[in-house]
């Protein structure tokens, strides 16, 4: 399958910028990132945006769970 080049918005302010770019298989799929303690949740809402001349899906960020231990 291909992958999908994303970007990652809203969430923890001092979320690397470098690492906001993400990929996926489908737009469908919720994007669970971990950071930290945590996992930063992510899900497209059907806005796109361009960045350095690439159209984006965006996905917005929805919640934070910790990590299990």
């Amino acid at each position: 399958m291909s992958q999908i080049k994303v970007l990652l918005v809203g969430g923890l302010s001092y979320f690397p910028s470098d690492q906001r770019v993400q990929f996926t298989e489908e737009l469908g799929e919720k994007i669970k990132y971990r950071f930290g303690a945590s996992y930063e949740h992510f899900v497209h809402q059907g806005d796109y945006t361009t960045l350095d001349g690439e159209e984006l899906p965006v996905f917005q960020w929805t919640a934070r769970t910790a990590i299990a231990e």
